[in-house]
């Protein structure tokens, strides 16, 4: 894990979609297909409005899927999470190789589980963006997360404090409007990628970003799994990184 802790937010979602444009144009220099892993929610709003404007990243060959989505929830739902990357990646990249989307709302979702572990169990992934949740989450595997399964996605539970961090994002009026579970990307799954890129800004986040970064790998927090991947980039404001003993 390399840390990097940028000015402002917003030089912090730059610096992420320059980084990994940087590693989606190299990927493609030696592969004819590129996987990426795309994220949601309120901390990566700059990240996408700089990804799709930067130039040289062969869209038309990158195949894309995304980490979680909510259980019983429509693309039409505000809080939707295949709407919120419908908006801002592939309404504004024309020529996208592919959008795997999670159909959370699905009738037989196991069956949906099943489609989409298919897809990605044979590919390499050269990069996933991701952040951190307020209890430590990585995509929506909630403390304690399950280190050991292999399948690329799951069904979870989400806890309250997830929940919560929705609601006060404003993705829901209110937290019994928050579904109690999701389709996640496990945690193996998102640790199997080339390369990271973990965009966290604000102070909210900065005690599950010391508990990532400082304390021992543990399915307690999450995130801190990010601690054995060689290729992770962890990107933090001086708000998130403000509890950490060590600030490089």
């Amino acid at each position: 894990m390399r840390i990097e802790i940028c000015q402002n937010e917003k030089e912090l979602g730059i610096r992420a979609a320059k980084k990994g444009a940087e590693i989606l144009r190299k990927a493609a220099e030696v592969k004819d297909r590129i996987t990426a892993i795309l994220p949601t929610g309120a901390s990566q709003f700059t990240m996408f409005s700089q990804l799709v404007g930067e130039p040289g990243i062969p869209w038309e060959r990158v195949d894309v899927f995304h980490l979680d989505e909510y259980v019983g929830i429509s693309p039409d739902h505000p809080a939707s999470f295949r709407r919120y990357l419908l908006d801002r990646l592939v309404a504004r990249v024309p020529r996208l190789g592919s959008f795997q989307a999670i159909a959370g709302d699905a009738a037989n979702l196991a069956a949906e589980i099943s489609r989409l572990n298919g897809l990605l169990c044979e590919r390499d992934i050269d990069i996933c963006f991701a952040g951190i949740g307020e209890n430590g989450h990585l995509a929506f595997n909630d403390p304690p997360a399950d280190f050991e399964t292999t399948d690329p996605y799951i069904q979870v539970n989400l806890d309250v404090v997830c929940r919560q961090q929705q609601v006060n994002e404003g993705w829901f009026a209110s937290l019994d409007d928050v579904p109690a579970s999701a389709v996640t990307m496990s945690i193996r799954q998102i640790m199997k990628s080339d390369h990271l890129i973990i965009t966290v800004p604000e102070a909210r986040k900065a005690r599950a970003v010391k508990s990532s970064v400082e304390s021992p790998v543990s399915p307690q927090f999450p995130a801190s799994i990010l601690q054995q991947h060689d290729n992770c980039f962890l990107l933090l404001d001086p708000d998130s990184a403000g509890l950490l003993q060590t600030r490089d």
